[in-house]
């Protein structure tokens, strides 16, 4: 048998998969959970693309190994998607943009996307806090108790008060993507039922609280939000994507407030 070949077939292009917005993502190489909870949002949202590259870490969270991914942002951001410019770029992990500073991390960003808007996990939650109306935080991480002083510090120094902190005191990454949805659900009503705070933060992109959000928000009858919650909200918000998605929490049917 032949094969007939047929070349030069006409087709018709559109705006890809892209078509409203593209976000670009730098998720850390030990990461387990940032890419399924974004997942479970952006399938709500036709025309939202979501591209991703890895960023080499250690293991071990430390005020240390946090700061040597300094090095490591430009080139990850090189790698998504080089060819399409991307609406907004999100670096995913917390506590180093704490440690580094978010201009240091949006200057690295910068370094290969000029002008892009970037938004990190602690860049979402001040601007989610600020949405909520909540001034007054419990703080729930996974982190010892060096990177839990940095986080306080770097919340309280932008106007945040923090009367309760709690941490799972873990530093292996690749155990703290394994804490159970259950525990974390657990410590953040025993964290937020405090009366002095208005709102729960959910610090670390390895800990798992976007599919409970909304159940825990009932339960609690306070606003919760985590690092990969507020930063996908963030990021869509700054891609000019405003829809309201139903069923990840208060901050999901919010706009982001003009400054």
């Amino acid at each position: 048998m032949t094969t007939e070949y047929r070349g030069g077939l006409s087709f018709e292009m559109d705006e890809g998969i892209g078509a409203r917005a593209r976000i670009g993502l730098v998720v850390l190489a030990t990461d387990q959970t940032i890419e399924h909870e974004w997942r479970l949002v952006f399938s709500r949202l036709p025309g939202v693309a979501l591209y991703e590259s890895r960023l080499w870490n250690e293991v071990r969270i430390t005020p240390a190994t946090l700061a040597a991914m300094e090095g490591e942002i430009a080139a990850a951001t090189r790698l998504i998607m080089p060819v399409l410019p991307l609406s907004v770029v999100a670096f995913g992990c917390t506590s180093a943009a704490m440690v580094l500073g978010e201009e240091r991390i949006a200057d690295r960003v910068h370094e290969a996307r000029p002008g892009v808007p970037v938004t990190t996990p602690i860049g979402g939650a001040l601007a989610a806090l600020r949405t909520l109306g909540a001034r007054r935080i419990a703080v729930l991480t996974p982190y010892g108790r060096a990177v839990n002083d940095v986080v306080r510090r770097y919340l309280e120094d932008r106007g945040v008060d923090v009367p309760v902190f709690g941490s799972f005191e873990e530093e292996d990454d690749s155990k703290v993507a394994r804490i159970s949805p259950a525990s974390i659900e657990a410590a953040v009503c025993e964290l937020g039922r405090d009366p002095r705070v208005e709102a729960v933060f959910v610090s670390c992109t390895s800990l798992r609280l976007v599919e409970r959000a909304r159940a825990i928000e009932e339960r609690l009858g306070k606003p919760v939000t985590s690092s990969n919650h507020a930063m996908a909200w963030h990021a869509l918000r700054l891609a000019g994507i405003a829809d309201r998605l139903d069923g990840f929490g208060r901050l999901f049917t919010l706009p982001l407030p003009v400054r």
